[in-house]
């Protein structure tokens, strides 16, 4: 997603464009009437795309890597002791990455041999209460309160696009507003807006809160956001390989996290829009709150490997550059691709009115929007490209700790209790 929300707002408040930001270049087809205005929310909002495309614990655990995902896996959640503490056990192994599903875009394609080894991933996103650990212990601002930087805004617009006045870069963040009415679903600007003062305390505006919520995925959080509490937990954000393996649970291609059927036996498997709200995306019914947003982490069943929502509730931060031809480039090498650390740059051309090189990081998983009308991107393969700077209502993370890094953790815990101990 390259939207660039950072341009935003006006001084005054509003959640419109500033129209003297507008890029000199035609404006994309489906665009609103407003000259200049929508040119630039386009550019901004096309990263909506990225929604709308189509507990054995004990000493001494011993983990043999297979060569191929387990159909059954043992889950091993750790403790503090054997294993960090709310994170599980992810074996590694040989899998398909990928797919040629008939649900695959052409980005997830072709389905390639990869090998990952074993780590560590946290069971759910980052919550809430666990990012206002971080910020009260390091003061962080994040990216959506600090006022929009154009050097990096820059690279996300085309070449002659004039720099604005400062008094249009205003702090805030994207925010899916729905519509009151079905509209056709070539212009996503329709059900997205930048919302000057929206954050990841106040993730759909000034006036909303996390209060009571401290359960629920962080959102409203950039990819530099995510690294910075990366480094301060002792962590690092998954490669892609790790998230698919991870999120496919021990099954081998299968459709969903959980096996073929979106709804086996009638039950709703994951927080998407699909099969909980009454309307058709993007409408949403104030009377009834509107859209269902995120939920408290683990309410839906957990993977093979015990991780919740891998897939729905909120889109998931990765490590690596985006590249839409990155599934080609990888099958065309041949064999198995052992730890693939992605690319070394972004290509998009998938993104209009954006440079293809526009730097990208990858996103996975979906969210509480996806739906099967205009969105599939609650399956394992699917993925996407987003600005690194851009935070959404809609989008958080959640990481990983390798296994040498828990061993050489843990040994300092035990120095550190042993010499707090008396005569130790």
């Amino acid at each position: 997603m390259s939207g660039r929300k950072r341009l935003a707002a006006g001084a005054g408040g509003t959640a419109s464009l500033h129209p003297s930001v507008s890029p000199p270049s035609q404006r994309p087809s489906g665009a609103s009437p407003s000259p200049g205005l929508t040119r630039l929310r386009k550019l901004i909002l096309w990263g909506a795309a990225l929604v709308l495309l189509p507990a054995a614990v004990g000493a001494g655990i011993v983990w043999k890597l297979s060569s191929h995902a387990q159909p059954h896996p043992q889950v091993v959640y750790g403790d503090g002791t054997n294993g960090p503490a709310g994170m599980a056990l992810i074996p590694g192994g040989q899998f398909l990455m990928g797919s040629d599903y008939k649900m695959a875009q052409a980005n997830e394609r072709p389905a390639h041999s990869v090998r990952v080894h074993a780590f560590w991933m946290d069971r759910h996103h980052v919550t809430n209460a666990e990012f206002r650990k971080f910020v009260e212990a390091t003061h962080y601002v994040t990216t959506a309160e600090r006022k929009p930087d154009w050097e990096t805004l820059k690279p996300q617009l085309p070449p002659d696009t004039p720099r604005p006045p400062d008094s249009a870069l205003v702090a805030g963040a994207m925010v899916f507003v729905g519509t009151n009415q079905p509209v056709p679903l070539e212009d996503y600007s329709r059900w997205w807006r930048y919302v000057p003062g929206a954050n990841w305390r106040h993730p759909t505006g000034p006036d909303s809160t996390i209060e009571g919520k401290d359960d629920h995925p962080v959102v409203q959080v950039s990819y530099e956001d995510a690294e910075a509490y990366a480094k301060w937990a002792g962590k690092r954000l998954p490669t892609e390989a790790e998230w698919e393996f991870a999120a496919r649970g021990g099954l081998e291609q299968a459709t969903y996290a959980w096996g073929n059927q979106f709804s086996p036996e009638g039950k709703q498997m994951a927080n998407v829009w699909q099969g909980q709200q009454p309307q058709a995306f993007p409408v949403v019914n104030p009377k009834a709150g509107g859209a269902l947003g995120t939920s408290p982490v683990g309410s839906f069943p957990a993977n093979g490997y015990g991780l919740s929502d891998m897939t729905g509730n909120a889109w998931q931060w990765v490590a690596d550059w985006y590249r839409a031809d990155q599934f080609r480039r990888e099958a065309s090498t041949g064999g198995v691709i052992d730890n693939p650390q992605g690319p070394t740059d972004s290509w998009d051309p998938a993104d209009p009115g954006v440079p293809v090189n526009a730097p990208k990081r990858v996103t996975r998983g979906g969210s509480f929007l996806c739906n099967e009308a205009y969105c599939l991107s609650y399956r394992p393969s699917a993925r996407r490209g987003t600005d690194p700077y851009n935070s959404m209502s809609h989008l958080g993370f959640r990481l990983v700790m390798d296994e040498d890094k828990w061993t050489e953790l843990h040994k300092r815990q035990q120095v550190a209790g042993q010499a707090a101990t008396p005569g130790g």
